[in-house]
């Protein structure tokens, strides 16, 4: 975090004839433009960097010891990225009493045990979604897909999400098969196919307006008698507070339940880090409502509030699954909490 001292910032046969196996002839413009490139994690966590460290150089340079005003200067700056009151007190505390034992005595000691706090805080939450998905399939005699069922709100990036997800999968050698649930919107389904086109797996789909939990019981009816090892499912974008469209999500997973009792094995949520606290309320909201597994937290490239990850951690106690940090294909990435924080505090 400090090193700015020495550089000041500078794709299934059909099941039933109402199905549709669809891949797409072409990918919409904002889906070819997710260019196939990997961005650097820490340039992606730039703004939320800037939160840290600007006005920080000026502050410290010539400070010959640690008092009160770094860290109450840090303090600023953990709650100005929306690392939440909870976690930004337990990390100034723990500074603190370091301090005060003298077993931190300069800046590099301070820079070293931030990033040792944080660590702390964030590896709970580092729980690969592979590595459950590996132990699902362990026994090689089970045909049953693995089911994540994906939600969240309207614009959180939840379709794009399940369509890097697919890409994600596909790197791992896993067939994949996706389910155009949000049924809502038109729009929807034809992104869903277009993903399923440029990943080369199959999608099924039903017109606008079908049954969501039938457009999904019937893909993992397909997906079964294929052999396929994941269904991705998309659901419509909806608040916490629509009770109707909530009791449509808990319809999903009894209907389900039908199937295989253990169904759906993941329900994932898809996050807006630059929402903020705001996010972090209602995706306890969806947990309460319908229980969540995981979350991908989507967008930290475009926010400064990238310390919302600390709140989650600190306040939900979910698995992160993935982080989202730019529009490429490869940019939704498995969470590694070690790298995330030498990436934030470089």
């Amino acid at each position: 975090m400090f090193g700015f001292l020495k550089r000041k910032r500078s794709e299934a046969a059909d099941t039933s004839e109402k199905i549709d196996t669809v891949i797409a002839d072409k990918p919409q413009q904002s889906i070819a433009a997710a260019a196939d490139v990997d961005v650097n994690l820490s340039q992606s966590l730039e703004k939320t960097k800037r939160t840290f460290t600007d006005g920080m150089a000026d502050f410290l340079l010539g400070k010959k010891r640690l008092d009160n005003s770094i860290l109450e200067q840090l303090e600023t700056r953990l709650l100005s990225a929306d690392v939440g009151v909870d976690a930004t007190t337990t990390i100034i505390d723990e500074l603190q009493n370091n301090i005060s034992r003298k077993t931190i005595t300069d800046i590099d000691a301070l820079h070293l045990k931030l990033a040792e706090i944080m660590k702390t805080i964030l590896q709970p939450c580092e729980q690969p979604l592979s590595t459950v998905i590996d132990e699902f399939k362990a026994d090689q005699e089970d045909s049953r897909p693995f089911v994540i069922l994906v939600v969240g709100i309207n614009g959180a990036g939840k379709t794009t999400s399940i369509g890097k997800l697919a890409n994600h999968f596909k790197q791992q050698g896993k067939s994949v098969m996706l389910a155009a649930g949000d049924t809502f919107r038109a729009a929807a389904v034809e992104q869903l196919q277009q993903w399923g086109q440029r990943n080369q797996v199959p999608v099924i789909a039903q017109g606008t307006g079908a049954d969501p939990a039938s457009v999904i019981f019937d893909a993992v009816q397909s997906a079964s008698s294929k052999k396929i090892d994941i269904i991705i499912a998309d659901t419509a974008g909806r608040l916490h507070t629509q009770d109707n469209l909530m009791d449509e999500l808990a319809k999903i997973k009894r209907v389900l339940g039908k199937i295989d009792a253990t169904a759906p094995h993941e329900t994932l949520i898809v996050m807006d880090a630059s929402f903020g606290q705001n996010a972090l309320h209602q995706v306890q909201q969806f947990h309460d409502s319908i229980g969540l597994t995981g979350l991908a937290v989507t967008k930290l490239d475009g926010t400064a509030k990238g310390g919302i990850l600390f709140s989650i951690a600190n306040t939900l106690k979910l698995p992160v699954r993935f982080i989202g940090v730019g529009e490429g294909i490869n940019d939704l990435r498995p969470f590694d909490a070690a790298e995330f924080v030498d990436a934030l505090l470089d």
